[in-house]
């Protein structure tokens, strides 16, 4: 299975809550789930898929390795535990979830038990999420760029990481954008808004469809069924270049998320 342009991301979502949102997003169309070992409902995650009844072959699945199991004794182990909470032989995909530069697990070896996990069957793809370009050419040296599948990074309109995107795509690395819209800020943007109002669409779908139309895959979040179909119908707006053009002068190098013994130095 390719990596679907779009997704439901599950961040901050547990229990209850999860269970409603995924559950709402698969009968709307939705096939690709994204989660993390860090964000503790891959149980809830895996009741949701369970009871949906939909065929598992039709459904993409990642979820992320944390930085307390990137030991080559512990990789494995916990991305065993993840399938056993999400109720599966394997996921589609697996990404170490932060560089953490200051954990004493070296890249070498958690790029390698990955790559490992990959080979026994445990994931049909792997790959990263919030690397540098530095880290990302470590990555390729050990493990070689046709094993990462893509690179899960925060992008927006206010933040689009030009010479970052530019490597991985040069380097045939999907980008993955999550925060893609900012925390809700971008849709208080004028202009964003200004497109919205002139195309009839959501300020939301709009900031949605100017990722997709750069080549990105995308997982927005929502608990509202009514946001999770609106941001669905993303996929099928197409911007005008006037419209991208407008929405790439956004940029401010503004980051929503920078944990600082999580994040590497990030490309300016």
């Amino acid at each position: 299975m390719q990596l679907p342009i779009f997704g439901l991301g599950t961040f901050r979502l547990q229990g209850d809550t999860v269970i409603k949102s995924v559950t709402q997003a698969l009968d709307l169309g939705y096939r690709a789930i994204d989660t993390a070992q860090i964000y503790d409902n891959e149980k809830a995650i895996g009741i949701a898929i369970k009871n949906s009844h939909i065929p598992r072959n039709d459904i993409h699945l990642t979820t992320k390795i944390w930085v307390d199991n990137l030991s080559r004794d512990k990789l494995i182990p916990s991305l065993k535990n993840s399938l056993q909470n999400l109720k599966n032989d394997a996921v589609d995909l697996t990404l170490i979830h932060w560089p953490a530069p200051e954990n004493p697990i070296q890249i070498e070896e958690y790029m390698s038990a990955l790559l490992e996990a990959k080979k026994a069957g445990l994931t049909r793809k792997i790959g990263v999420s919030n690397f540098n370009i530095d880290l990302l050419k470590q990555a390729i040296t050990i493990i070689g760029a046709d094993n990462i599948e893509t690179n899960q990074i925060e992008l927006s309109p206010y933040l689009q990481n030009h010479q970052l995107v530019d490597f991985m795509q040069n380097q045939g690395i999907s980008v993955t954008s999550y925060m893609t819209l900012a925390y809700g800020k971008v849709l208080q943007d004028p202009i964003i808004q200004d497109i919205a109002q002139r195309r009839q669409h959501t300020p939301a779908q709009i900031a949605l469809a100017w990722a997709l139309a750069k080549g990105y895959c995308v997982i927005p979040s929502s608990t509202k069924k009514e946001n999770l179909a609106s941001n669905l119908q993303a996929q099928y707006i197409s911007l005008s270049t006037e419209d991208i053009s407008r929405i790439d002068q956004l940029e401010a190098n503004r980051r929503e998320i920078n944990p600082e013994t999580l994040a590497p130095r990030w490309d300016q």
